[in-house]
């Protein structure tokens, strides 16, 4: 299969399940809401070091949001219930409840209900509040600037993490730049997050190392500058390789998101050094959702 130039290799991502949850921050101003947001969801790149995956999701209008303000959703991925749980309250109360202005809210109501506000109350010092509005309890926190507002908890779903692709060009700057435009395409996408800094990820990894103690390491045979020293995947003309993670709330909304970002890049074509697309994969072992590239692309 070749798309104005590019070839989309015969080969498939790879991901597993894993939980996630939604949580609709608010502020004073879109500015202020994104400072908490971007917060919240900092250092959550992948499970394997950080516990957790997060990323934001979109910005809302005040329409869209509980109360009436600007906001933004943010998606969080863990692999389990009891991981997600911990992770959303640290964030939350050392990121949220601490940026001036904010709010907190559930953004999924589905499912097993993890802390949001259950027990940030407990910094409220005994002066904090409780109110039961159509069934959903919220706490006010006085804080120093008025109150801090978060529902008590968030819905749990199941989910999905580690759909992905590489994208093989003849330059870092090209590689760059269709990353670039893939992203903006896929951020169009709803239930879906990019994790890594920008959506990008240049230090793709293999399962195993020569040392014992890692359990991943470089991807030998996509780095251009190993074309010499390993069994390499790389042509001649290739020098940049990059990749896109996308963690969803189903394995639809990541086949639409993939589709929509390959088809960027094969906007941007050869004609801008864009040669191939390829995917991340561990023959099947790794988790039971699989994406044939050049079935989400036909």
């Amino acid at each position: 299969m070749i798309i104005n130039g590019v070839a989309i290799d015969d080969t498939f991502a790879e991901a597993f399940p894993m939980k996630a949850t939604r949580v609709i921050i608010t502020a004073l101003n879109q500015r202020w809401a994104y400072h908490a947001a971007n917060a919240m969801t900092g250092f959550a790149t992948s499970v394997i070091a950080c516990g957790c995956e997060a990323g934001i999701e979109r910005e809302l209008d005040p329409a869209d949001t509980p109360d009436g303000r600007p906001g933004v959703s943010a998606l969080i991925f863990a692999m389990g219930g009891k991981g997600l749980a911990k992770q959303v309250e640290t964030r939350a109360g050392q990121c949220v409840l601490t940026s001036p202005t904010s709010a907190l809210f559930a953004g999924i109501h589905d499912g097993d209900k993890i802390p949001l506000g259950k027990n940030l109350r407990f910094f409220g010092d005994g002066f904090q509040i409780s109110k039961q509005i159509a069934g959903r309890r919220y706490w006010r926190i006085p804080v120093m600037d008025g109150e801090f507002l978060c529902d008590e908890t968030t819905g749990v779903v199941p989910a999905v993490g580690g759909g992905n692709f590489l994208i093989l060009a003849e330059s870092q700057a090209q590689a760059l730049a269709a990353c670039e435009a893939a992203i903006a395409a896929m951020k169009t996408v709803p239930n879906v997050i990019m994790p890594f800094p920008g959506g990008v990820v240049r230090s793709g990894s293999k399962v195993g190392s020569r040392y014992k103690a890692l359990n991943a390491s470089t991807n030998d045979a996509f780095c251009p500058t190993l074309k010499g020293q390993t069994v390499t995947a790389l042509s001649p003309e290739i020098e940049s390789v990059m990749e896109i993670v996308i963690d969803g709330l189903s394995d639809q909304d990541i086949r639409r998101a993939m589709r929509l970002g390959i088809e960027a890049v094969c906007a941007l074509g050869a004609a801008n050094g864009v040669r191939r697309i390829s995917a991340g994969n561990y023959g099947g072992k790794l988790g039971p959702f699989l994406f044939p590239l050049r079935e989400i692309m036909a």
